[in-house]
């Protein structure tokens, strides 16, 4: 049976994702990074969000996609360069993932609303860019928060988990609650809610 054009689009995705030369280790594996965060994306998503619509389905699969291509030290080291990157990422990402489901067959109406998705327009506006808000910190909570936690100052990332917060839905809020966090993580994690 030949594959549908949503399996062909995730799967040039991956395929993409997997030329990242960043690797990761998890239970003593190593996997190209951005390939295991879209991954865990789709995961996040559907546990989420279990009817997520197709668009809303690649965007959060492709949130990443390439993103190794432009360093952060291309952009100056304050949060204006900061800011800077995340702009240019998040175009790259929409452009790579709108020549491949052009490739695939798509029509425009419905990679516009994929491109939407990936830059996060209309976040507390549109449902679906909300959804993949709350996908994107549930996924960094789960699964990067307590690694990160241990790098940086607690006033940092009690900042940095208010900023998360703030850009959350009430059901984002909800489901952070649940998830597994180590004894310090929790603390820090109530002291920027509280």
């Amino acid at each position: 049976m030949k594959p549908t054009r949503f399996e062909t689009a995730i799967a040039l995705i991956d395929k993409k994702n997997a030329e990242d030369t960043n690797t990761y280790q998890v239970a003593g594996m190593e996997y190209p990074k951005e390939l295991l965060y879209s991954q865990r994306m789709t995961r996040k998503l559907l546990q989420f969000n279990p009817n997520a619509s197709k668009a809303l389905q690649i965007a959060a699969r492709a949130q990443h996609i390439c993103r190794w291509k432009i360093a952060r030290d291309e952009y100056p080291m304050d949060r204006v360069g900061y800011l800077k990157w995340r702009e240019t990422l998040k175009k790259m990402h929409a452009e790579i993932t709108a020549e491949i489901l052009e490739e695939v067959g798509y029509d425009q109406q419905f990679i516009d609303r994929v491109s939407l998705l990936i830059n996060k327009k209309l976040i507390k506006k549109n449902e679906e860019t909300q959804i993949l808000e709350d996908t994107i910190c549930l996924v960094f909570l789960d699964y990067y928060y307590d690694e990160f936690a241990e790098k940086h100052s607690d006033e940092k990332i009690i900042d940095i988990l208010k900023k998360t917060w703030v850009k959350m839905s009430d059901a984002g809020h909800e489901a952070a609650l649940q998830l597994p966090y180590s004894e310090k993580g929790l603390a820090l994690v109530k002291k920027a809610i509280s």
